[in-house]
């Protein structure tokens, strides 16, 4: 690999003397499994087609999971374990395994920059959705109607109504909320920055970026905590530091978790940064070790993620039970179509969702729900599970930890896919509900302030769970998939054909 190469890298593979993603992937999930099942192991390790045939094994992990409650903590050790000391990071010609980074010698200084919001406002949360800014009772009615339909879990329902219900939680002055990734199109900032936080943004070294960032704190009451290698003069214009602000997670790592580190306040750690492609997984090590370094000094340190929902995940066994009603309550039309589809596709398209329930050792029956889109790739699914695996052991060792399934958003980075846009806008075709950016904003950051609120929130490890799995279930807006009568990728094209051509032809459900 060329000396010029810096920051955080897949590892080489010996025999091509190139990164492999696949390889690395492959390893990493091998090495999840390996206490749990030896077999399933060894047949990932050797898979030829991963890129195809990943969703095999990201569901073994779900299904391994299940069967004991100390099988998702082993899981989750060995695979971080491994993806730790598999990753490297250059800096100045040299290598280091990534779970030595913070012994890079000659580790930069940050200059910290904090800078007021000019408005006074009191702190307010509502709902943007469909042109309305919901809140009283219309917001309720809504969480009700997204409820009664399946598109949110009743524990999602729970929390957002207790959130409208406690408008003081919404002060967060006494909170230190770092983002990394803080200008992410999904992410908390706009709601963050009305609502009185400390947010210390970790964001690229890009005038646009910032450019963004500054504008929403100067309109907000909240207070921004930024990076900067120059010494930044109090009489510096606004306009000239959006030049001057920024952190690089891939190449600056080891700076920036020296400089959480020094933080005298407590930290509530977001993981949103988003990357494409082999990128993502490199993001999400890097925010995976920032998190755990500073978690190591400052453990009074809490996490949040949001997980996708076209994931596979632990189900309760009722959403099992409503998608198996679901399916057998299709209407005589669908029920002939969809069979007539399977028939002529092998039975590629229109599988049955799973069924099947699966028992685990503390007397409870979990199912599955596996809504892998094979088009978002392995790389895609193993930087979520990356996520999902810090946040099971996080908690498991005492910290708080705010995880919930975001619904799926109609986001840049996802709407720049045409299969994927098509697939959205058709996804009601299934029961399924898409967000807008705006609502799922708005949605998230409420569901994050309520974990760190309500000490009787999941997030609170001193609450009580019956399996460590239960906790990416707790609180799931998963738009529908979940519930959908077919398995959700079997079912993609025809929502995709249908969201092309629904305002030409008058399709009706059922």
């Amino acid at each position: 690999m060329s000396s010029s190469i810096e920051g955080l890298q897949f590892p080489v593979n010996p025999a091509t003397q190139k990164p492999s993603t696949s390889q690395t992937g492959k390893a990493i999930i091998s090495e999840a499994l390996s206490l749990v099942d030896h077999k399933i192991s060894q047949q990932a390790s050797k898979e030829k087609d991963w890129r195809k045939n990943y969703p095999v094994y990201f569901k073994a992990l779900v299904e391994h999971g299940i069967a004991t409650t100390s099988n998702p903590i082993h899981i989750a050790k060995q695979g971080l374990h491994k993806a730790h000391h598999s990753f490297e990071f250059y800096r100045n010609g040299e290598q280091y395994l990534l779970k030595d980074v913070i012994q890079v010698p000659d580790i930069a200084e940050f200059n910290t920059v904090i800078l007021k919001g000019e408005s006074q406002d009191h702190p307010e949360w509502y709902v943007p959705y469909h042109g309305k800014n919901l809140k009283g009772q219309a917001l309720l009615d809504q969480i009700q109607d997204w409820e009664q339909r399946g598109i949110i879990e009743p524990s999602h329902a729970q929390a957002l109504r207790a959130a409208q219900a406690h408008p003081e939680w919404f002060d967060l002055s006494d909170r230190t909320m770092v983002l990394f990734g803080a200008a992410s199109e999904a992410g908390p900032l706009p709601w963050l920055a009305k609502w009185k936080a400390n947010i210390v943004a970790v964001d690229l070294p890009n005038a646009n970026v910032w450019n963004k960032i500054l504008t929403l704190i100067q309109q907000g009451n909240a207070t921004l905590i930024a990076p900067s290698l120059e010494s930044i003069n109090e009489t510096t214009p606004s306009y000239e530091l959006k030049n001057k602000l920024g952190a690089n997670l891939l190449t600056q790592l080891p700076e920036i978790a020296e400089w959480l580190i020094k933080f005298e306040q407590s930290l509530d750690l977001a993981a949103i940064a988003y990357l494409d492609g082999e990128k993502h997984v490199r993001v999400s090590m890097a925010m995976d070790t920032i998190m755990r370094l500073v978690s190591e000094r400052k453990p009074n340190t809490s996490l949040m993620f949001m997980c996708t929902p076209t994931d596979v995940y632990a189900v309760p066994k009722e959403v099992v039970e409503a998608a198996h009603e679901k399916f057998l309550e299709r209407s005589k039309l669908q029920k002939l179509m969809t069979k007539g589809i399977s028939g002529l596709s092998f039975k590629h398209f229109f599988k049955a969702s799973e069924q099947r329930l699966i028992h685990s050792d503390n007397g409870k029956q979990y199912g599955i729900a596996d809504c892998l889109v094979i088009e978002q790739g392995p790389n895609y699914a193993l930087a979520k599970r990356v996520q999902q695996w810090r946040a099971t052991l996080a908690r498991h060792q005492g910290q708080k930890v705010s995880i919930n399934i975001a619904p799926s958003t109609t986001t840049h980075s996802v709407t720049k896919n045409p299969l994927l846009k098509a697939a959205f806008n058709g996804a009601d075709l299934f029961d399924v509900e898409s967000f807008s950016p705006e609502t799922t904003n708005a949605i998230m950051a409420a569901l994050w302030v309520h974990d760190l609120r309500n000490d009787l929130s999941v997030a609170n490890p001193e609450t009580e769970l019956e399996h460590p799995l239960e906790l990416m279930m707790e609180g799931a807006n998963h738009g529908g998939l979940w519930r959908v009568a077919y398995l959700a990728r079997s079912a993609l094209p025809f929502a995709a054909l249908y969201g092309l051509v629904r305002d030409k032809i008058p399709l009706k459900k059922g």
